[in-house]
């Protein structure tokens, strides 16, 4: 296992953040360095990254959690989710594809119905069912809750 050290993110790796978020193709919505905690290996290079998003005053999503694929399979995500959700107000909201849902779940995570979901996350889940005919997968978009 390579060495790694978990620490908020620095002005400067910006564009690195931007970058993986991109590259791994989740959500590049909303991507402050400011609220970001990454991983970064021996040359200072981030490879894992994570946020907690704020949507309004009263709505904080855990998003952005992403891993260079090289360096998947060594605890990075795990271990900075684990320091977001120490520093996280709950509720604490989160979307994922159905197959990571027990990934998250193992967090303490439950998928709720779109009638308890803020209204960000109905308005984004049923942007992602319009979007059904360009996606490469069926997969579901779940909406999690942690209490």
């Amino acid at each position: 296992m390579n060495n790694f050290e978990i620490r908020p993110a620095l002005e400067s790796e910006s564009t690195q953040i931007k970058d993986l978020i991109n590259l791994v193709g989740i959500n590049p919505s909303g991507l402050d360095w400011k609220r970001f905690v990454v991983a970064v290996n021996e040359e200072a290079k981030v490879i894992a990254c994570g946020q907690l998003k704020p949507h309004g005053e009263d709505v904080i999503e855990l998003a952005s959690i992403a891993t260079l694929p090289e360096y998947r399979g060594q605890g990075l995500a795990r271990t900075i989710i684990e320091d977001l959700l120490e520093k996280a107000p709950r509720p604490l909201y989160l979307m994922c594809i159905a197959h990571n849902g027990p990934m998250y779940e193992k967090f303490g995570f439950r998928s709720i119905a779109e009638d308890q979901m803020p209204k960000y996350f109905r308005r984004i889940k049923k942007l992602f069912a319009v979007a059904e005919v360009f996606r490469k997968s069926e997969e579901e978009l779940l909406v999690m809750k942690l209490e």
